[in-house]
């Protein structure tokens, strides 16, 4: 099959194909790192990173770039309120993020520039925009970006631009949905903005850039004038990658993305987030409940990015059961006894079906949704085979776990529980003591004593297993 992508620019479903064969350029539009990201966020960067790890799998050399806003209105209005700057302000927060990122199973990016590495350039570009007649200068010390001057305008949100009043202009970085009027490119320092050390010397006075300008700068410079693909939150198709478009492919003569792609945002119980509300949700919020990370990552994968997602406590009790249901499933293969002259058990046609079947669903415009089904399915169907073939060939069994593995390259669920229950040596050696305890109990058929070894290691996340062989334990 070919992978195919939903491009927002033309509404449908169209073949992916990059512009230099076998390389693929992705922008992601990063998070505003004045706070801690939210869940909703990291839906949205799950996404990304679904996308990041299957092009990997597909056999693409991805170059993926995703910028951290560093200088906007929000942080420096966090920054005033704060008495610090927007460095101090962002420091600890990016590093947050990346962290946050990283439990999450995230692939990191090939680079994370900062808008504020990147002022120079982006001086330049706006030059070039006003030297081309795309730009002018205000009154008010701003540059603005004159969508008069681009005929495309609108059309990646597809709103008529007909009737609009030519040189109405608005100056901050968010607005109303359908305000389609001159942005800025470059605006002028204020005295918060010198406060809090976000303004810089320009032709046009001392400033900033503008919000919209920033991307626009940095997948140039990282990634080169024609993008293959460009994700975002769907809130960022207008204005956002709209005034990205038009002033990228005004500055530079050539089409600025190939593939636009936007997830949806999540709900949270039925509702939408918003800090009215009292609903955001931090991903350390979710860990200190002593929730696992990789449930954490199997919920905000589970819907197709482009499908809604209701975010619960209890979806995420069911999220932590599919998980363990994995990692039983992976255990049982990998404990599996096996006999060369054991019967056909046809694990590794099931396998190999999975596999392709998994591929179909992931070129389907990287359908996370049906990727799982098809992964449960396999984990269904070789369940039942090895209850009629409790013995296998190694054949078999290595097919099965390698078919498993392969398809949670891209899913990542495995990947990050492993991560989140590596065990030290002192840990081991306690967890094992305790185990000889409990036997020891359980033979004077002292069970008060038994019982409570038992309560204390769960108290620790520690999963005792009692079989015909001894006393398993691993990591809950």
């Amino acid at each position: 099959m070919t992978l195919k992508v939903h491009n927002t620019a033309t509404r449908s479903l169209q073949a992916f194909e990059p512009l230099e064969a076998g390389i693929v350029r992705v922008y992601g539009c990063g998070p505003t790192i004045y706070n801690h990201a939210h869940i909703g966020n990291f839906r949205t960067f799950l996404f990304f990173d679904l996308v990041h790890r299957y092009l990997d799998w597909s056999g693409y050399e991805v170059r993926f770039v995703m910028n951290l806003t560093d200088v906007d209105d929000k942080v420096i209005e966090s920054a005033v309120e704060s008495g610090i700057t927007i460095t101090e302000k962002t420091t600890p927060f990016g590093e947050a993020f990346l962290a946050d990122s990283s439990t999450l199973g995230i692939r990191p990016a090939e680079s994370y520039p900062r808008a504020t590495d990147y002022i120079g350039a982006m001086v330049d570009f706006v030059q070039r925009l006003v030297d081309g007649g795309h730009a002018y200068p205000a009154d008010d010390g701003a540059v603005y970006f004159s969508i008069a001057s681009f005929a495309e305008y609108g059309r990646l949100k597809g709103i008529d631009t007909s009737t609009l009043k030519v040189g109405a202009r608005v100056s901050h970085d968010q607005y109303d949905k359908e305000d389609a009027r001159d942005f800025a490119l470059w605006k002028a320092a204020t005295a918060e903005d010198e406060q809090v050390e976000a303004a810089w010397d320009s032709p046009w006075g001392r400033g900033r850039p503008g919000w919209h300008l920033e991307c626009s700068v940095m997948s140039i410079a990282e990634l080169g004038e024609t993008l293959d693909m460009h994700l975002g939150g769907e809130d960022l198709v207008f204005p956002h990658h709209e005034n990205e478009i038009a002033q990228s492919e005004a500055a530079t003569g050539r089409p600025f993305v190939r593939h636009w792609m936007h997830g949806r945002h999540l709900f949270v119980e039925g509702k939408k987030m918003a800090k009215s509300l009292g609903n955001f949700i931090t991903l350390r919020e979710l860990l200190d409940e002593g929730h696992d990370p990789a449930a954490i990552r199997h919920l905000l994968i589970s819907s197709h990015y482009r499908g809604d997602l209701n975010f619960t406590r209890q979806g995420l009790e069911a999220s932590g059961s599919a998980l363990q249901r994995l990692l039983d499933f992976e255990s049982r293969l990998k404990g599996l006894a096996v006999d060369a002259g054991a019967d056909p058990s046809g694990l590794a046609t099931i396998a190999s079906e999975a596999v392709e079947s998994f591929r179909g669903a992931m070129d389907n415009d990287f359908n996370s949704a049906d990727a799982l089904a098809v992964v449960f399915g396999f984990v269904s169907s070789v369940n039942a085979a090895l209850d009629a073939h409790p013995a296998v060939i190694a054949a078999d069994r290595d097919a099965a776990l390698a078919a498993l593995h392969s398809m949670d390259e891209v899913l990542g669920l495995l990947e990050v529980a492993s991560a989140s229950r590596v065990v030290d040596d002192d840990l081991a050696a306690y967890v094992e003591q305790k185990i000889q305890e409990r036997s020891e109990a359980r033979a004077n058929r002292d069970f008060a004593t038994s019982d409570a070894i038992r309560d204390e290691l769960t108290g620790k996340g520690i999963v005792l297993e009692d079989g015909p062989d001894g006393t398993r334990w691993k990591v809950g």
